[in-house]
């Protein structure tokens, strides 16, 4: 009898920790959610323990909000599910003509074949097989097939403002730089204009500077803008900058999307071709490539090496060229978006949700056509631990504290270098999904999702740090 007692005493003993721990968590949850930041924006969480399979806590789990940028663990997951991390994006280069002395009589190709993330880097194995025929000039034009591809150059549901910034880039089968230019202005003479530096150098835009000069004791006013509204590559810089000035600065510089991706990949296709040396005396044009074209090189970049630059930097292109590369899974080119969405709700369908409960309208999540809950994410989560390709989605989203879109969050805290989390972010969107490891060793789901706020986000994004620091914590 005594044996027994001591046995009984022993079992509520150990379960005390853990039930005072989830005692705190949900109080201090509760807390959160019962704020007066909430009494007029939205809230919803999602937690769910892995490693005991069980869930610790739900707040308006199947309320249906903007999942910004989480938009892009459903579609990095259904692009390893589907396509496989060894999935490889191929940009191919070919030629159709005759080489007759350092003359090439005939047509270049290239054909993009959906890669986000082709730089000017990436030119150079081009040039140099070209430059393996041992010609000097080329007589006729070169051309891309972006045929892969429909010809929609915008996500649904994007808006009109979101032009130039490089966030909302336009989209082809055959891309570079992310589909955008940096631009850099720098001191001058006192009356003069400021200096204008591009990243890449290139011909492709046109510059029109009208800022000017002013001494070091005036201030920096600056505007670095596209004509958008014209839908122009043209660069126009207006406002004022200090003498003597240096790139230091976020207020010297901007980053712009570029109107037709392919032929800017064109345009410095051909500029370092005439590095090189080689001349090109016809056009650039788009034409789809013929038959019996011959093959010269190949570019190839694999899906989880795209994944990585997807979630960490929440790259809104990998995003929907992934989106078109799934549309092709069950379908003929050209991809469209539809049926990349087709197979994303296939993916729910997988999971054990019924995916027409959902507003899916992109693959990146800058619509705000799309609609989703934190109990759809956190099946995901779930769903993705218990598959084959855990790893490289786990690896592929960012890390706090140390790189990505929450390379600045939760430093000092036991949830740095623990969270591995999606941001999302529009304005008045807030969100957060990913993975973290307890104090007690167990792996925990979770999914955050804010909205309807006109508050800093830095407001919204205090309560995720928080949210992420009590599961870190969590006994």
């Amino acid at each position: 009898m005594i044996f027994k007692s001591i046995l009984i005493l022993i079992f509520f003993s150990s379960n005390i920790p853990a039930q005072s721990g989830l005692t705190k968590l949900k109080n201090d949850l509760d807390d959160i959610v019962n704020d007066k930041f909430f009494e007029r924006s939205q809230i919803a969480i999602e937690i769910f323990d892995l490693t005991e399979n069980n869930s610790l806590y739900s707040h308006n789990n199947k309320l249906l909000l903007h999942p910004a940028s989480n938009m892009k663990l459903l579609t990095s997951a259904a692009g390893l599910v589907f396509l496989g991390p060894e999935y490889e994006f191929k940009t191919t280069l070919y030629y159709d003509g005759v080489v007759e002395g350092t003359s090439f009589l005939g047509d270049l190709y290239i054909v993009g074949g959906l890669d986000p993330d082709l730089s000017s880097n990436d030119l150079d194995s081009l040039v140099q097989a070209v430059k393996s025929l041992g010609i000097r000039f080329i007589t006729r034009n070169i051309y891309a097939d972006i045929s892969i591809k429909d010809s929609l150059y915008w996500g649904n549901g994007w808006m009109w403002d979101e032009s130039p910034d490089p966030n909302a880039p336009l989209l082809s089968a055959l891309n570079i730089n992310d589909n955008a230019i940096e631009v850099f202005v720098t001191g001058n003479k006192v009356g003069l204009p400021g200096i204008v530096s591009l990243k890449p150098e290139t011909k492709y835009v046109k510059i029109e500077n009208r800022s000017i000069t002013v001494p070091t004791n005036d201030p920096n006013d600056l505007n670095i803008t596209r004509d958008w509204l014209n839908n122009k590559n043209t660069i126009i810089i207006d406002g004022t900058v200090r003498t003597g000035e240096i790139i230091d600065s976020s207020e010297h510089s901007e980053k712009l999307n570029l109107v037709d991706p392919e032929k800017y990949f064109l345009t410095m296709f051909k500029e370092y071709l005439e590095k090189e040396k080689i001349i090109l005396f016809g056009e650039l044009d788009k034409k789809i490539l013929p038959e019996g074209s011959a093959f010269l090189a190949e570019i190839n970049r694999s899906l989880v090496t795209v994944l990585t630059n997807l979630n960490k930097e929440s790259n809104n292109l990998n995003a929907e060229m992934i989106l078109y590369a799934l549309a092709l899974k069950d379908s003929t080119a050209p991809a469209i978006t539809k049926n990349g969405i087709e197979i994303i709700k296939s993916l729910i369908d997988s999971i054990g949700l019924n995916p027409d409960d959902y507003s899916l309208a992109d693959g990146s999540g800058v619509s705000r056509y799309n609609l989703v809950s934190t109990e759809l994410l956190i099946e995901l989560l779930k769903y993705m631990y218990n598959h084959s390709e855990f790893i490289p989605y786990y690896k592929s989203l960012s890390i706090a504290g140390v790189d990505g879109t929450l390379e600045e969050r939760m430093k000092n805290t036991l949830a740095e270098s623990n969270v591995h989390a999606k941001t999302g972010t529009l304005a008045g969107v807030s969100c957060l999904s990913g993975y973290v490891f307890a104090m007690n060793g167990n792996l925990i789901a979770f999914s955050i999702m804010m909205q309807n706020y006109v508050d800093k986000k830095s407001v919204a994004r205090s309560f995720q740090d928080k949210i992420c620091e009590l599961l870190a914590n969590y006994y």
